[in-house]
């Protein structure tokens, strides 16, 4: 009977560890009002290898996210591409994003970028078109942190645009 659970355990182990298991596109992005600092604070946390294949198709076939081995123009094209992919409007205007830098920690690029000269939020609105262009089911998590408030929504292709209202 032992000889028996340990050949259906092995057995089943062996026919799921050849199967792919299905894969989820998704971004998460904490973004923080600090008003001390008149400053609203973006991180978005992007896996290495979508990114790396979004920039390719558009940009250099080339290119390598890597931190021992990156492509020397993947500062450049990572800038324009985020600037391109997320809209923020505060207070009804259109805001522009300061790329700060990215790092990398195991398969996980951490892009950081900034709003300054922001001395209130009355409504907060976000598109986040983050790989949208690439995945199809791609979604793209969004978690704020403003006037105190901890709002968080997820955004898909149909459903690209947040607002939250602090009125």
């Amino acid at each position: 009977m032992k000889a028996i659970k340990i050949f259906l355990t092995v057995s089943f182990l062996a026919c799921f560890a050849f199967t792919s298991a299905h894969k989820y596109y998704v971004s998460i992005t904490q973004i923080e009002y600090v008003k001390e600092q008149k400053s609203v604070q973006l991180i978005s946390r992007i896996f290495i290898d979508d990114f790396e294949r979004l920039l390719r198709e558009r940009y250099d076939e080339t290119i390598t996210l890597s931190k021992n081995n990156e492509a020397k123009n993947a500062q450049y094209y990572i800038e324009k591409y985020l600037k391109e992919k997320i809209q923020i409007h505060i207070n009804g205007s259109k805001v522009a994003l300061e790329y700060i830098g990215k790092e990398y920690e195991n398969d996980i690029m951490y892009c950081y970028l900034e709003i300054t000269q922001v001395s209130a939020i009355k409504t907060f609105e976000i598109k986040n078109h983050v790989l949208y262009d690439l995945f199809d089911d791609q979604q793209n998590i969004i978690r704020t942190k403003i006037n105190g408030k901890n709002k968080s929504f997820v955004l898909i292709k149909e459903n690209d645009k947040g607002l939250l209202n602090f009125k």
